[in-house]
């Protein structure tokens, strides 16, 4: 008789199909927070503020970057809710909605997401040290610095969350990222005359709706896998409240940071690292890129958890250390670019997708799910032969929508509309299929 790999994991540390026993949900408000923060906080995201300016002014810029950011962390803390909820990793706890088996292809999509964000990791905190290493002593080694920030990223993502968190963050890992935060922070503001930067007009290149998605396109890349982490929170409410403070606190202040270096530096984000670089005295770049290590991390473990999903007998460590090997030679062999278009496909697919899990979660379901049935393609998220083929139709039109509106509105910006057409959709074919049985 073949074991049912569920069973098979019950227990294991890893454990992406199984929920997380309450004796290991550690995470409490304070957790969450320096996660999200320290999560929230990167060269990456002060990469995409400078894309922001010259097409907007600075204060256009800055109220674009608040109401980007209020908007995402919402829906960041409402799908990190989820996980805490559940006990499940993110692409486990998808199975409800999309099926058993349907489940499998946003998480082979988010693999595929991640290994792009780990690797743009690596290569940011490549060229980040490259620079600071020229600056202070002449030297020039980028391949050294991509082997060495992938190895310590992938030790980091074998290691788990539960030991980065306690044993890093909240020992002294965040009180190094505020330090060299706060640093450059100060820089720029005493070094700079902010009242010109302020007064200098954009070109007018960028629509504010674009603008807008480009904020949300961060906190939106965190929905696929916040509850790998999430997981491990003993309640909801302080899983909410650490989540929404942490990463919105720090990606409205690396955004806006990003925006004035890279106004300041000629506008985009060309110059932005050798601007930090230079502002920073090397010492803040330095802690911040320290830190900058955690976002890797989280993408190699992520990408990790989610294979488990959907390959029952697989190793979450082997593969995030598989995973960080092939993160580290994609850096090596693929340049840094502008990555507007990357950060704007991924909110045009995952932002409809959590507008379909969020109200089937918190609306159909009332935040409660049956786990023992996750593997079980005969149970109750059987489905058609194990897809919730209504859940993919309203999926379907929500990034349909997001497209549309991109294309032909862009000015109005297609995250929120995208979203809530995923949403009512959903809802709509789920409230006729109850009424047609009633």
């Amino acid at each position: 008789m073949t074991q049912d790999p569920l069973a098979e994991h019950i227990g294991s540390t890893y454990a992406p199909l199984a929920p997380v026993p309450d004796a290991r949900r550690a995470f409490r408000t304070g957790d969450a927070f320096a996660l999200w923060f320290s999560l929230g906080i990167g060269l990456l995201v002060a990469q995409a503020g400078a894309l922001l300016v010259p097409g907007l002014s600075l204060p256009h810029a800055l109220i674009v970057i608040v109401i980007g950011t209020a908007l995402g962390v919402v829906l960041l803390a409402l799908a990190g809710v989820i996980g805490t909820d559940t006990g499940l990793a993110a692409m486990s706890s998808l199975r409800p909605t999309l099926g058993v088996r349907g489940a499998s292809v946003p998480a082979v999509l988010n693999v595929i997401q991640l290994v792009g964000w780990g690797s743009f990791e690596v290569i940011v905190m490549r060229d980040s040290a490259n620079a600071l290493a020229k600056q202070a002593f002449g030297v020039s080694m980028p391949l050294v610095w991509t082997v060495l920030f992938g190895v310590l990223a992938t030790l980091l993502a074998i290691s788990g969350p539960l030991s980065f968190v306690r044993r890093f963050l909240r020992t002294w890992g965040i009180w190094l990222l505020l330090a060299g935060a706060g640093w450059l922070t100060w820089a720029v503001l005493a070094k700079q005359d902010f009242g010109a930067l302020l007064h200098r007009p954009g070109t007018g290149e960028m629509p504010a709706g674009v603008a807008i998605d480009l904020v949300v396109a961060m906190p939106l890349s965190w929905l696929p896998l916040i509850a790998d982490y999430t997981r491990f929170g003993r309640r909801a409410g302080e899983t909410f409240r650490g989540t929404l403070l942490g990463y919105g606190i720090a990606n409205v202040w690396f955004y806006a940071l990003g925006a004035i270096y890279g106004l300041a530096a000629g506008g985009g984000d060309a110059l932005l690292t050798n601007a930090l670089a230079q502002a920073g005295g090397g010492l803040a770049l330095l802690l911040v890129l320290i830190d900058e290590i955690d976002n890797a991390f989280a993408d190699i473990h992520s990408a990790a958890v989610s294979t488990g999903t959907f390959w029952a007998r697989s190793s979450v460590p082997l593969l995030s250390a598989a995973f960080g090997a092939l993160c580290t030679l994609i850096a090596v062999v693929v340049p840094m670019a502008k990555y507007q278009n990357f950060l704007l496909l991924i909110g045009s697919v995952f932002a409809p997708l959590f507008g379909v899990v969020l109200v089937d979660h918190f609306i159909i379901r009332k935040r409660r799910i049956d786990a023992t049935v996750l593997a079980d393609p005969q149970g109750r998220y059987g489905y058609s032969a194990g897809w919730h083929v209504s859940a993919f139709i309203a999926w379907a039109i929500g990034i349909a929508a997001y497209q549309a509106i991109n294309q032909w509105l862009p000015n109005l910006g297609a995250t929120l509309p995208a979203l809530a057409i995923g949403a009512l959709c959903y809802f709509a074919f789920v409230s006729t299929r109850r009424q047609a049985f009633a």
